[in-house]
């Protein structure tokens, strides 16, 4: 299991592919990962699928209607860009047009994605199951979708 200084920001996220375990940064944007542990507190994520996964780029997740064009019942987020780089194995925010749009929708990256920085809000990384996050089945639309099975914070699950 991976070494987990923070049990209250980390997330253990079981995926169809394995775990991947997350250390999420409330010191970079503490409302997000507030917003994330409430979401994961109340199962939100337990079943969402991976909608939309693009090689060598990054893996969407967190629409409740697995086609990216849904949130949570919850008001969107004001940003809170950050000077953390987008490289592999960040956790990042989804959004629409607007920088204040982030809801539920989150991505980690395959791979350096730097042309993103300082636009979306970096939440998290990825500490344990990169190699999970790789095999995840890409498309846009994904056809038979992975999926996040469950996802509990850390603290919680002792």
């Amino acid at each position: 299991m991976a070494d987990i200084k923070d049990p209250e920001n980390t997330l253990v996220m079981e995926t169809s592919k394995g775990t991947v375990v997350i250390e999420m940064r409330p010191d970079l944007a503490p409302n997000h990962v507030a917003h994330i542990k409430k979401l994961v507190r109340e199962k939100f994520y337990d079943g969402i699928v991976f909608h939309r996964v693009i090689d060598g780029f990054m893996a969407q997740t967190g629409c409740p209607h697995g086609t990216g064009t849904g949130g949570s019942s919850y008001p969107d987020l004001k940003q809170e860009f950050n000077a953390e780089p987008h490289v592999r194995g960040t956790v990042s925010m989804a959004r629409a047009m607007n920088p204040n749009s982030a809801n539920s929708q989150f991505f980690i990256c395959f791979d350096d994605a730097r042309f993103l920085d300082k636009q979306y809000t970096v939440w998290g990384k990825v500490i344990e199951g990169m190699e999970n996050v790789d095999k995840i089945k890409r498309g846009e639309p994904v056809r038979d979708p992975d999926k996040i099975i469950s996802v509990v914070v850390a603290a919680d699950a002792a």
